[in-house]
């Protein structure tokens, strides 16, 4: 069998396997948007007054489809935490052939110059969990994305991004990146940022800070946490009302 006739047909058995098929009309250009957490899914669900019915599921989560200013719209729910929210982002790119996704969503505040409601669009993702710290820099500039945000002529806060799996509760975890110039943090936006790389497609990162880690010392570690998980739940409609009203219209062109 020639090489050629070999490619071909691993990516049939591939897309017949992953079952990604390109849904994407030729001529449109499609946008994506990807949630992470269930409450700012269902925040968004609720802002836009989606349908039930027109929600559908693919292998990592949800989807719909949704115009905003004549836009076309791929809103995923890609889940917490850095593997599954890069592969859910890479199967929407895949299936979609999506020119550019927005990542939408709250974060931690680790600058305190800043406060809670604060939005942010990123100039700089990395990732501070790839090395071993003990020897090593926290951030390997391999992994970092650099997030070309000259084109949006309009006032927002911006800074460094940093994601890892565990979530920025600790406050010796707090005081690690503070000390290393991460200005907010999350689960999953450098991990998306580093597949659109990879993709040659645009990632823009629209972030709104729901809470600061609390300083548990001398407190109950369960307590504090409980404390912290609530400001979380508090905030996250109003940020992603101010995402969608505010931001997402000047972002998708």
């Amino acid at each position: 069998m020639k090489v050629t006739s070999l490619v071909m047909l691993m990516k049939m058995i591939y897309n017949k396997l992953c079952n990604v098929k390109k849904l994407n009309k030729e001529g449109i250009i499609m946008i994506g948007i990807s949630i992470a957490a269930t409450p700012e899914w269902e925040a968004v669900i609720e802002k836009l007054n989606v349908d039930e019915n027109k929600i559908k599921s693919y292998p990592y989560g949800e989807y719909f489809e949704y115009i905003i200013n004549n836009k076309n719209l791929i809103i995923y729910k890609c889940t917490s935490r850095k593997v599954i929210s890069a592969a859910a982002s890479q199967y929407m790119i895949d299936r979609f052939n999506l020119k550019k996704i927005v990542v939408a969503g709250t974060c931690a505040g680790i600058d305190n110059k800043y406060k809670n409601l604060d939005i942010f669009m990123p100039d700089k993702a990395v990732q501070y969990d790839c090395t071993v710290k003990e020897i090593e820099p926290l951030i390997k500039e391999r992994f970092n994305v650099e997030l070309d945000l000259r084109k949006y002529n309009f006032d927002f806060n911006t800074g460094i991004i940093g994601t890892a799996d565990k979530a920025v509760v600790m406050w010796k975890d707090y005081l690690e990146i503070k000390n290393n110039g991460i200005t907010i943090a999350d689960t999953e936006s450098a991990a998306i940022a580093y597949v659109c790389k990879a993709n040659n497609i645009e990632c823009v990162i629209i972030k709104g800070i729901s809470d600061f880690p609390d300083d548990e010392t001398g407190k109950d570690a369960k307590e504090s946490n409980e404390n912290q998980i609530n400001v979380f739940l508090h905030n996250i409609p109003i940020i992603m009302n101010n995402i969608f009203d505010n931001f997402i219209p000047k972002v998708i062109g």
